[in-house]
């Protein structure tokens, strides 16, 4: 007891409040510390080793101390003399919770906290839960759901950590009452309105969602305002003020524009100046707008983007161009073009980074762009496009770099990420008009990197079945002419497809040789050889275009095939395109010499036009057309012929329905002349915000022709557009995780008799 007694006084005497006389600090000792950094402590304590303290100023290092925010408790103590500093941390945060938010991602919530001091890891200030629900509600208000609500509780975990479990009531979006602008004179609001995605609600706004409001949709709307004035001449019009006021019940909002629209300008002169670097000529020639007419922003901003282009075309890869207006009187104004080209700059050195696999050999013969020549933005963008339409990689970019101790040198450094080179595919699917389909595959479009493809393809299905390999060296000659081979064999039971009671077997092979245009346009030519042997089913009557043709011809043939094939793609998707157009025409010849000689021509054309800016609305048009004939005067086999109706060409029409039948047994026969097309809607799925799903509405027309009618029914010789079959209705395509899947939900609209239509058809691993 003595002794316990005796080192309490001890201690008492050593550490003492610092309170009880001035001293000099001979060193500081800082107690307590778990989870902040000491240096943390000495940036916000003003007291230095050596500094000689009183009572007023170990007043104002605690205070300083404590309003760092770190600590909930700070005391000063005194051990001879040394500055003891003993804190008490404030707990930090281990784990942030959020419930309840469906409408605003996680992401960006977390993101909104963490702008205000709010992070896991941090150090908890009980100020914050305030801070909190204020950011919180600040992200929903800016959203447009004013009646949000946001609760927050803490959670005490153990070593001095807390968790905050913050619940959200979202409420619903303040619908838009009213839009008005103040201020316009020289258009009226029918004019400008409708310039904004917000408007008032409207027949479409169920799905549009163009009545909720929402800060950064009124952002881009203002903008939108503001580009309509600029490009028509206005070029002092302002948005002086913008308000937008709640409902007491917060609601509903209303939407007020101030605008000041001043005087409309036109341009008195416009002149390029500066070092030009190039012809003066050869820049003008990309200005978009002239003297005497209105100024206009838009037509301002691309002329400078013009001379930017051919400078960096030229060589000039720094080069700056300022459109700069200059008031001149009361509505015309001086537009100027100052032109700093930089130094003409060449590419030292091209380097290729993140190709692991993909030969150096293969990305560099894709580079218009050549080290040691002068350098093309143009030719630098080409590079980076033809090495995204290889196929090979996921991401291709490019970065121009100074090379140190020269102003007009750069080194280019591509980054490529490599695609999975080899791909084994195996599927199952389902399609109303084929039944079970079922398809393995195995394919490598870059081979060890040497950027050859090469494959092999099984289907089967109750109407075909098919064995297929190829192969194609895209770079068989070093500018650019491919080669490759293929082989097939297919078995075909038209019977299965509702066509008439025969089967195919074709085994045969091609070689052919590509060779590129242009960026976009490939030709391709090819020689192949080809067996086919016909087998009808015995014990039933056939249609007498079949037995003319083997009693005359035979049942088994071998053609030799010449083939031509011209494909234009500027199509912007493989999978869902949304702008481009496609043109892809087919020649195949069987020549003289075999046992039989006919040709066979067919042409898919492909239009997409986009609606609204994200390209979510989609006008597009279809063709697909086909004709063919004998050659040497024989009659042109059956089995080769054009057959319609179904999803590829006229949905709501059983498959392969449409054209020429046979007078006694009423087998759908086919054509040798297609004509089929279609004119599409195309807009996001409803409800579903999924960029692989999206919806369909259509129109479709088409049929199929012969040359010659005898013995046919429901047949036109050659081409009337009056038997054209007719179709409308909605569809889905959807890229789900098991392949394609398309359904069609269609209405025959002139169907004739002996047509059998079908108002629901679906494939799953296909597409439209």
């Amino acid at each position: 007891m003595k002794r316990s007694l005796l080192l309490s006084l001890a201690a008492l005497l050593l550490s003492t409040s610092v309170h009880a006389a001035d001293f000099a600090v001979d060193d500081i000792r800082i107690e307590g510390l778990q989870q902040v950094e000491p240096g943390i402590v000495f940036r916000n304590f003003p007291i230095l080793r050596g500094d000689q303290v009183d009572d007023r100023r170990l007043n104002e290092a605690t205070k300083d101390l404590f309003d760092s925010g770190y600590f909930d408790d700070v005391e000063l103590l005194r051990d001879g003399d040394v500055l003891v500093v003993r804190v008490k941390e404030r707990p930090s945060i281990a784990l942030i919770r959020l419930e309840g938010n469906d409408l605003i991602k996680e992401e960006q919530l977390r993101a909104a906290l963490k702008r205000s001091g709010l992070d896991e890891g941090s150090i908890f200030k009980r100020s914050a839960l305030d801070q909190i629900r204020l950011e919180l509600l600040k992200v929903y208000n800016e959203a447009g759901r004013y009646t949000a609500q946001v609760n927050s509780e803490i959670e005490e975990l153990s070593t001095n950590r807390v968790a905050l479990n913050i619940s959200i009531k979202e409420g619903k979006s303040a619908v838009i009452e009213k839009v008005s602008i103040i201020g316009n004179k020289q258009f009226s609001d029918e004019e400008l309105l409708p310039l904004f995605d917000l408007s008032v609600t409207n027949a479409f706004s169920w799905w549009t969602d163009n009545d909720k409001y929402a800060r950064e949709k009124l952002s881009a709307d203002i903008e939108r305002l503001r580009s309509f004035y600029l490009d028509r001449g206005y070029m002092q019009f302002e948005v002086t003020s913008t308000d937008v006021s709640i409902s007491p019940d917060q609601k509903q909002v209303y939407l007020t524009i101030n605008v000041s629209e001043g005087a409309q300008f036109y341009l008195k002169s416009v002149e390029i100046t500066g070092n030009l670097a190039v012809p003066k000529e050869q820049l003008e020639q990309h200005l978009q707008v002239a003297a005497g007419e209105l100024f206009n922003r838009k037509m301002i901003v691309e002329s400078n983007d013009l001379i930017q282009r051919e400078l960096g075309n030229s060589g000039y890869l720094s080069a700056r161009s300022n459109a700069i207006p200059e008031v001149d009187g009361k509505d015309s104004v001086k537009l100027k073009f100052y032109v700093e080209p930089g130094k003409l700059t060449s590419i030292r050195r091209i380097e290729i980074r993140g190709n692991s696999m993909t030969a150096d050999e293969v990305i560099r013969r894709e580079l218009p762009q050549m080290e040691g020549a002068i350098a093309s933005a143009d030719l630098i963008e080409k590079s980076k496009s033809r090495l995204n339409r290889t196929g090979f990689f996921s991401k291709v970019n490019v970065v121009s770099k100074p090379v140190p101790g020269s102003d007009d040198q750069v080194d280019l450094e591509f980054t490529v990420e490599e695609q999975q080179l080899g791909q084994i595919a195996a599927g199952i699917g389902y399609s109303s008009a084929d039944g079970i389909l079922f398809d393995l595959s195995l394919q490598q479009d870059n081979f060890l990197g040497s950027g050859k493809q090469f494959g092999f393809a099984f289907s089967n299905s109750q109407v075909l079945t098919e064995y297929s390999f190829n192969f194609n060296d895209p770079y068989y000659t070093l500018d650019g002419v491919g080669r490759g081979y293929k082989a097939y064999y297919r078995q075909r039971d038209f019977a299965a497809s509702d066509v008439s009671n025969y089967n195919t077997n074709e085994v045969g092979g091609s070689i052919n040789f590509g060779y590129p245009i242009d960026e976009f346009q490939r030709i391709t030519l090819g020689l192949g050889v080809d067996k086919t042997d016909v087998n009808v089913n015995t014990g039933v009557t056939l249609p007498a275009v079949i037995t003319d043709f083997t009693t005359a011809s035979g049942s088994s043939y071998l053609t030799y095939n010449v083939t031509a094939r011209w494909k234009n793609n500027h199509l912007n998707n493989g999978f869902f395109p949304t702008e481009g157009f496609l043109h892809d025409v087919t020649a195949d010849v069987a020549v003289p010499g075999g046992d039989i000689s006919y040709f066979k021509t067919t042409y898919n054309g492909r239009y997409y036009k986009p609606l609204n800016r994200d390209q979510t609305w989609v006008v597009g048009l279809k063709t697909r057309d086909g004709y063919a004939d004998a050659l040497e005067g024989g009659a042109y086999p059956f089995f080769q012929n054009f057959f319609a109706g179904g999803l590829r060409t006229v949905r709501g029409y059983a498959n392969n329905s449409l054209g020429p039948r046979d007078r006694v047994t009423g087998d759908t026969i086919g054509g040798n002349i297609l004509v089929s097309g279609s004119a599409e809607l195309i807009f996001p799925a409803p409800f579903i915000d999924n960029e692989s799903i999206r919806g369909i509405a259509f129109l479709d027309a088409g049929n199929v022709y012969t040359t010659s009618c005898g013995g046919l029914d429901n047949c036109s010789s050659n081409i009337n557009l009056d038997d054209l079959r007719l179709s409308a209705g909605v569809a889905m395509s959807w890229i789900t995780a098991i392949g394609p899947l398309s359904i069609s939900f269609g209405q025959a609209l002139n169907a004739q008799t002996g047509d059998t239509t079908e108002s629901v058809q679906f494939a799953l691993g296909q597409t439209f």
